[in-house]
């Protein structure tokens, strides 16, 4: 009996050595962003960024813009990301205060409508950077990045107002109107407004173009029935600049099998056939350089980014989309014309109109 007593203290004393050495060398991994953020393999700490968002992502828009260049930030620098989504005021604030609060190193509010937060707390966490996409709020510690979406809506309002009178493509009629939907009434849609109005009068002085707010951005049922709306007036092409609320306006025209210009995005083969052309805005671009000046320890507080035109902030698509699905029926001398506008456009013979109320600089 001792001997076996002996035998079983002594495999019990294994048993648990072997446990003991087990749990030390198979600790499971932890997923999650926050946790898995430790030191990189050259033992610096990483960057902490989070994006705080005035909607969803999934809208092929805005907001899918900007999630992929950090994206690429994540790839290319090795970031920690978080983003934070919601369509209520009140979360935009409290979201941006507590990224702040958590000590990101860089928080992008992404959306001209994180002005006034920004102005209110920014001040309150000197040590903490913050970005601002299409929109300025001026703060030592605040980097504002706005576009000339004017000047993009300038060649989008002249392919509409050539592509409504092409009554060679399949339901184009003969009246001389198109039509755009805009998600919040506020000034930097009225930017693209004044840019898309006055590349379609220069294309034709006598063209109606209806106008429409949905007064938000995340309601794609709306957008949908605003744009139907403006088929049924005559329009057989509009344009979408509403984010997620958008997403019903080229649902619109594939409903109706009328025809629709995307915004942000290349959002040309959301409905092939139906998408003329998309005005890419590069949010994208705008939000991985702001995080690479942090990277790069170049990032400078009360300062403003331009994109214009020029510098690539904004262009048409190349309308191979469409010009696959109509065949020998698309109307080459839309894109070749363009490209010609676009060309006086960056030269500065053509002067694009700006609103008045939207501040860049």
């Amino acid at each position: 009996m001792k001997k076996i007593l002996s035998v079983m203290l002594i495999f019990v004393f294994v048993m648990v050595m072997v446990a003991g050495c087990s749990s030390q060398s198979s600790q499971p991994a932890d997923s999650s962003k926050e946790e898995t953020s430790g030191d990189n393999a050259a033992g610096s700490k990483k960057l902490r960024v989070a994006l705080v968002y005035s909607g969803f992502l999934g809208d092929k828009s805005f907001n899918d813009s900007a999630h992929a260049g950090a994206m690429r930030a994540v790839n290319d620098f090795g970031i920690e990301l978080k983003e934070l989504e919601s369509k209520e005021p009140a979360e935009w604030e409290s979201n941006v205060v507590a990224m702040a609060s958590e000590g990101y190193d860089l928080v992008v509010c992404v959306s001209t409508q994180f002005q006034d937060i920004l102005a209110k707390h920014a001040p309150e966490f000197p040590d903490i950077k913050f970005a601002l996409i299409d929109g300025v709020t001026k703060g030592d510690n605040i980097v504002s990045t706005t576009f000339a979406q004017n000047e993009g809506s300038f060649l989008a309002g002249a392919a509409a107002a050539m592509f409504t009178t092409k009554t060679q493509v399949p339901n184009v009629n003969a009246d001389k109107v198109i039509g755009w939907v805009g998600g919040m009434d506020i000034p930097v849609l009225h930017d693209f407004f004044v840019g898309y109005e006055q590349g379609a009068k220069y294309i034709d002085p006598d063209i109606k173009i209806l106008q429409s707010f949905a007064g938000t951005f995340n309601d794609p049922l709306k957008g949908k029935e605003l744009t139907l709306a403006q088929y049924s007036q005559g329009a057989d092409i509009v344009m979408n600049v509403a984010s997620g609320t958008g997403m019903g306006v080229l649902e619109a025209a594939k409903e109706a099998d009328k025809y629709a210009i995307g915004v942000d995005m290349n959002q040309d083969d959301v409905y092939p056939g139906h998408i003329l052309t998309s005005m890419v805005k590069r949010v994208d671009n705008a939000t991985y350089l702001v995080i690479e000046s942090v990277v790069k320890g170049t990032y400078k507080g009360n300062t403003t980014e331009y994109l214009d035109i020029n510098k690539g902030g904004v262009s048409l698509t190349d309308m191979s989309v469409m010009k696959e699905a109509l065949g020998d029926k698309f109307p080459q001398d839309i894109p070749e014309k363009i490209a010609e506008l676009e060309e006086k456009v960056k030269s500065g013979e053509i002067k694009v109109n700006a609103y008045e109320g939207f501040g860049r600089k």
